[in-house]
């Protein structure tokens, strides 16, 4: 679904999964500064939208997702996984209840997927679940921020800014009052420093919620049974995840970021080296320069200093080893 501000002065189009909204309107670092100043606004219009209303509907979703919601307070936002049932990643909804309804954003194009899931588990529970995408954009104001948010608008309240569940038609008029642009690169950027794993970037087919620091934040330790609960368990009680997000400070003489997916080593294995692990996002930072998150093997040293390619990079601790 490609966003009406596109059009607005100095737009250059997302690109892959983000694709439909602005990468960045012009100066990729003045938009990061104005965010972590509190101000503008990004637009996250291309972000899927599901809504469940029905008495029934924290209830419900509490005995799906990993976090505790049964008794979710209106206008408390939090997160949530869906599982498999061999405990990997599969959805990340980021949700908040207004009393009436529970409002959840989650990644491009996985809506389908995800309604499809909860169609299938509604048995008789008084529940519906809609797909709002094409009529509810996802905005997005940054900690801080004093923008005006529009009345009846349904809000999640985080750390990291509110996100706005706006409707798209309003858009467009929302944007002019918001203050300025910024777009989905400056977004990412922000995203990586503050060590925060998003689904399809530090996740692959076989991530486990352990490895990216998601315990907590995102699944609940003390709450009842749900798919994929008892790898969550064991790993939890037993043992270690097999790998670990780690933060990543690379070379800045280099001129070319590595890309995701490109391999890590250790430093002291020479171009030969086995891998140890491959970057997951890479971002150039209007003050750490280019970083990125990683998933690395979980034995790998925290002193050790890493390649990433052809590029040093140096590892801070996300996820203890």
């Amino acid at each position: 679904m490609k966003s009406p501000l596109l059009t607005l002065p100095g737009a250059v189009p997302a690109e892959g999964v983000d694709e439909g909204v602005a990468a960045h309107y012009g100066d990729l670092f003045r938009e990061q500064r104005a965010l972590a100043d509190g101000t503008g606004f990004v637009d996250l219009s291309h972000r899927g939208v599901v809504t469940v209303t029905g008495d029934d509907r924290l209830a419900w979703l509490h005995l799906l997702l990993t976090q505790h919601v049964s008794d979710l307070p209106a206008g408390q936002a939090t997160e949530a996984l869906i599982l498999s049932a061999n405990g990997h990643i599969e959805h990340a909804l980021y949700l908040v209840d207004d009393g009436e309804t529970v409002w959840a954003h989650v990644e491009p194009g996985t809506q389908d997927a995800l309604i499809a899931y909860l169609e299938s588990m509604k048995f008789f529970y008084r529940v519906e679940v809609a797909d709002r995408t094409a009529d509810i954009a996802v905005v997005h104001l940054p900690a801080g921020s004093i923008a005006e948010v529009p009345q009846g608008v349904a809000v999640r309240e985080t750390p990291y800014g509110r996100d706005l569940f706006l409707p798209r038609a309003d858009l467009e008029a929302y944007a002019g009052q918001a203050g300025p642009p910024a777009g989905i690169l400056a977004y990412e950027a922000l995203r990586v420093e503050h060590h925060r794993p998003r689904l399809g970037f530090e996740t692959d087919h076989r991530t486990i919620p352990h490895e990216l620091g998601w315990i907590g934040s995102a699944v609940h330790l003390q709450k009842g049974c749900y798919r994929g609960q008892e790898t969550v368990a064991r790993v939890q009680n037993l043992g270690k995840p097999p790998r670990r997000l780690v933060f990543l400070h690379l070379d800045g003489s280099e001129v070319h970021l590595p890309v995701a997916g490109t391999e890590l080593r250790l430093a002291g294995d020479g171009p030969d080296g086995r891998k140890i692990g491959f970057i997951t996002t890479s971002v150039r930072h209007h003050e750490l320069g280019p970083v990125a998150l990683a998933l690395v093997k979980r034995n790998v040293a925290v002193e050790a200093p890493l390649v990433a390619g052809d590029t040093a990079a140096a590892q801070e601790v996300v996820v203890e080893p």
